[in-house]
């Protein structure tokens, strides 16, 4: 029965998502952690950011990892599966409608509209994140890798995958 939740927890967020692994991401959250239970909230966040500090598509990675912890080798070919299909499956029946209508002003402004969905998507995933730093490394420590990753991020310009690893060994070093 785990190897079709794991499947359900990947597909459903799969054809409901629009936009990539980033729009996805909360979704396959709510499905992983509050629908299925197969990781805690911390244990998710710590995969989400491992699969960022790696190369490639984030979903993909992360359904490979979450499958395999949660059913071993058939379970990450399940769970990528469940992530490609339904990809897959629109690029070969919609791709002629798609550059028929790409031009479209009624396409663009659905476009246009679904982008503040998906940052409110994220923006509740980065909160809830934040409020797990909080309860679980305090607020000194949050405060600490919020001001420094923006810094880092939006100052410096330093590569995402980069500050993951600082903050890795921020928590390494200080939380252990």
């Amino acid at each position: 029965m785990d190897l079709w939740y794991l499947f359900l927890a990947f597909f459903i967020p799969g054809i409901v998502g629009y936009g990539g692994g980033p729009a996805i991401i909360p979704l396959i959250e709510i499905e992983v952690v509050q629908r299925y239970e197969f990781m805690t909230r911390q244990e998710f966040g710590e995969v989400l950011a491992m699969g960022n500090a790696l190369p490639g598509p984030i979903a993909t990675k992360m359904a490979g990892y979450i499958g395999f912890e949660v059913a071993g080798v058939l379970g990450s070919l399940v769970a990528l599966a469940a992530t490609v299909i339904p990809t897959l499956v629109a690029m070969i029946l919609l791709l002629n409608l798609l550059n028929k209508f790409k031009d479209s002003p009624k396409v663009k402004r659905m476009t246009a509209l679904i982008r503040p969905t998906i940052a409110v998507l994220l923006a509740v995933l980065a909160y809830q994140f934040f409020e797990t730093s909080y309860f679980d490394a305090g607020i000194v420590h949050t405060i600490i890798l919020v001001v420094l990753s923006f810094v880092f991020l939006e100052r410096l310009n330093i590569h995402p995958a980069l500050v993951i690893v600082g903050a890795l060994a921020y928590g390494a070093i200080f939380l252990s």
